[in-house]
């Protein structure tokens, strides 16, 4: 029986539809948190915008399950006289992939469109012949014929820019679009927390469903949060590279494919004993998945939750992803469903008495 419910697709394509720039989180954390509200106790949201959801609130003894629910976009820096727009980066937004897409710039008045603009290939001649698209070079054109008509439309300096598309399902069985770094993620936590309540768990904890905002720019949603919950363990789950597509080096990268299940990962943030959990809880439930290493850090909010409060026993689950910071980015359907069976039976596993010490 597949997890994900015709209700739960319904809400995917709603949220990964839904813009949601780093530091601007509020209107999709608005419709995560009305999927969450019927799985949980209660519910809070914290001065930056970090959502999340709680079950056995009373409970000393707290796990979090986390995602997180920012997407990388463009700020506004300059507006030339004749009324074209330079953008710098709001988080690890590509600048190759922009000339010819669509954008979606973020007013008080409301959305203005505009397009990133680039010279025909007819003209691209000579010293011009290798123009590639560069930070400094991409702009964007919104049909104004000056700086004037552009403020009138509401833009000025620090107006955020997201792409502008909607998710599809390929093949049947990928899902596709932008933000699904790491979206998805908020979206396998709360299915958690529905598989919870339709199966009538209980459990000997207090569980937070955390959806934790500007991961983007430097894991800073969950630094805050993880401060204020203070959990006794947390187990994070973001997306990772999908090594198989062409262009992609295993050696260094790892050996990870959509399809073949979430990725676990061998990290000095990654605390063993509950790594160990996970992946016997995969063999036991037959869950397919993967491995792979970090030689410093995660890069991801497992860093977060696993150096702060004195150490909090960390682990990270991750969703093959193919093309990463694009406004294509694919998960496949099975790895999704894959990922929260995994989160969903580690936590059913963990006892509010487990011994985390290190030896």
């Amino acid at each position: 029986m597949p997890i994900i419910t015709k209700k739960s697709e319904t809400f995917l394509k709603k949220y990964l539809n839904n813009a949601s720039p780093t530091g601007y989180e509020s209107s999709g954390q608005k419709l995560w948190l009305d999927y969450l509200k019927p799985y949980v106790d209660e519910y809070h949201i914290d001065n930056y915008g970090t959502a999340y959801g709680v079950i056995n609130p009373k409970h000393k003894y707290k796990v979090v399950i986390e995602g997180h629910a920012d997407e990388i976009s463009w700020y506004i820096n300059h507006i030339s006289d004749d009324g074209f727009l330079n953008v710098i980066r709001n988080g690890g937004s590509d600048h190759l992939i922009a000339p010819s897409k669509r954008v979606n710039i973020h007013t008080k008045k409301g959305i203005v469109q505009g397009v990133f603009g680039w010279p025909a290939i007819h003209v691209r001649k000579g010293a011009d012949a290798k123009l590639t698209p560069t930070l400094e070079n991409i702009f964007i054109d919104v049909g104004a014929k000056d700086k004037v008509e552009v403020l009138k439309m509401g833009i000025h300096v620090g107006s955020v820019v997201t792409f502008e598309d909607e998710m599809l399902v390929l093949n049947k069985k990928y899902y596709v679009g932008r933000a699904l770094d790491n979206r998805m993620g908020g979206f396998c936590v709360a299915e958690v927390a529905r598989l919870l309540k339709e199966n009538k768990k209980k459990l000997p904890f207090g569980l937070y469903i955390v959806n934790a905002v500007q991961e983007e720019v430097g894991l800073r949603g969950a630094e805050m949060i993880t401060q204020s919950i203070k959990p006794n363990v947390a187990i994070v789950t973001d997306v990772t590279h999908d090594t198989s597509t062409p262009l992609m080096n295993k050696k260094n990268l790892g050996d990870v494919k959509s399809g073949k299940g979430p990725s676990v990962t061998y990290a000095p943030a990654v605390h063993n004993k509950l790594l160990d959990l996970i992946i016997d809880t995969a063999e036991k439930k037959k869950i397919p998945f993967q491995r792979e290493a970090s030689s410093r850090r995660t890069g991801t909010d497992t860093d977060a939750f696993a150096y702060s409060n004195g150490g909090v026993p960390a682990a990270l689950i991750s969703l093959p992803l193919r093309y990463m910071h694009t406004t294509v980015e694919m998960a496949h359907k099975d790895d999704v469903e894959n990922v929260i069976k995994l989160i969903y039976e580690s936590i059913l596993k963990i006892k509010n008495n487990h011994n985390w010490k290190y030896f």
